[in-house]
């Protein structure tokens, strides 16, 4: 027999095909292992997450929706959606789920499709204030189309301005009011942005993708029911791969929704995503999870308390979510050296801006930090309360101009190690 393919394409693993992109692959697992995650864009998935990822439903492409594709050999890639379709309803408890957007970015993208037309109003909260790249951003396509107007945060305490939200609804009229972002560190009085969208003739849509597994878990307030459209995502804290959610508490939009998303704006299905959204959506809905996310909770408010102990300004005094935001500032340091010197400690996070920055975005003045994947290996509050001393200290010894900072980094990432031993991922530390 002929065959066009390599020897062991069908039955070769990785290791054997591939050994340079293997290596690079185990190294980054190593990485994780051995350091202390802090992004809060990140978790850790389930081993069965990951073999959902490697099926062979990769190999197949859909356009469209179940039972209605325009490509044969569809009926198991529509039992498949269907099911995760109906998880994501059940777990939010609302009558439409899309559970196709490739990220939260284009799930928010989709919303912009359905309800609006380039040059409509758009109210979003300030990117420097904690919003997101996606609801209206001018580096972003949705601020290249569309006209954007921003709340923001109050100067004195870094908390949501209502009155100023409302006013602002008043004089520009939206079509669009969105809120909801990707570093405000505080519950969002969502029947409050209803109630000014109602007011004002707007749609509201809640971006709830930092605080969703929150919201599954109930251990936050919930958008959905107040909110025309919710979108979220299945990474961050619902631990799952990374992938988008629309959600809508009736079915009413359910049509303007699924062809904003295709044709609207993707084609085709990335099906084993689905499969994987398909089971971390299994997974929040299972007794325990509700457990895991009071866990990511207290150990947020455990972190800026062990910060704010050490003299660190934690934006807004603490958190509601599985993130929070320090203003560096004070210290003299900027986000971006300090994020380096934390990375090479073992200790990951990322530079972000705080309400008032000034600095470039490739710079900033602050850190974000996120506990939700240190949550699910397995830290509790005294684990957290030790890495908020670490931090402290190498943020300390920055500030300080030490000349020995390479000694402390290596001291930190020794703790590091010996704190990750305890809390393997996929098996014992190498």
């Amino acid at each position: 027999m002929t065959t066009y393919c390599h020897k062991g394409y069908f039955d070769h693993g990785i290791e054997d095909i591939d050994p340079q992109v293997h290596a690079m692959l185990q190294d980054e697992e190593d990485r994780q292992d051995h350091g202390v995650e802090l992004i809060a864009s990140e978790n850790i998935v389930s081993r069965a997450t990951l073999d959902a990822l490697g099926t062979a439903m990769v190999n197949k492409t859909v356009e469209g929706y179940p039972g209605h594709r325009y490509y044969g050999g569809a009926r198991h890639a529509d039992r498949l959606e269907i099911l995760a379709q109906e998880r994501a309803k059940q777990l939010f408890g609302c009558a439409y789920a899309n559970v196709q957007p490739h990220s939260g970015s284009q799930a928010n993208l989709a919303v912009f499709v359905a309800f609006l037309k380039p040059g409509d109003c758009v109210l979003s909260m300030d990117l420097s204030a904690g919003g997101h790249l996606s609801h209206g951003s001018s580096a972003n396509l949705t601020g290249k189309w569309f006209d954007i107007r921003h709340y923001g945060v109050r100067e004195e305490d870094g908390l949501l301005d209502y009155a100023q939200v409302a006013a602002l609804a008043e004089r520009h009229k939206p079509k669009l009011i969105i809120c909801g972002g990707s570093a405000y560190p505080r519950a969002i009085d969502f029947a409050r942005f209803r109630q000014i969208a109602e007011d004002t003739g707007a749609m509201m849509l809640a971006d709830m993708a930092h605080f969703a597994g929150l919201v599954a878990g109930g251990v936050h307030p919930d958008p959905v029911p107040h909110a025309h459209v919710t979108t979220a995502t299945t990474y961050k804290n619902l631990r799952g791969v990374r992938g988008g959610l629309i959600l809508a508490p009736d079915s009413g939009f359910e049509r303007k929704l699924n062809s904003a998303v295709f044709p609207g704006v993707q084609g085709s299905v990335i099906l084993n995503a689905v499969a994987a959204k398909a089971v971390c959506l299994g997974e929040a809905l299972r007794p325990e999870f509700k457990a895991y996310a009071q866990a990511v909770l207290d150990n947020a408010r455990q972190l800026s308390a062990s910060l704010m102990e050490r003299g660190l300004r934690v934006v807004t005094g603490g958190t509601d979510t599985p993130l929070l935001l320090v203003d560096l500032r004070p210290k003299g340091l900027t986000g971006a050296q300090a994020s380096d010197s934390l990375d090479r400690a073992g200790l990951t996070c990322n530079k972000n801006a705080v309400p008032g920055d000034t600095q470039p975005p490739r710079v900033t003045s602050g850190l974000r930090f996120g506990v939700s994947a240190g949550t699910t290996r397995g830290f509790g509050t005294a684990e957290f309360e030790k890495i908020g001393h670490l931090i402290a200290d190498i943020l300390a010894a920055l500030s300080a101009g030490s000349s020995g900072m390479e000694a402390v980094e290596q001291r930190c990432f020794a703790q590091v190690r010996k704190l990750t031993q305890d809390f393997p991922i996929y098996g014992p530390v190498k």
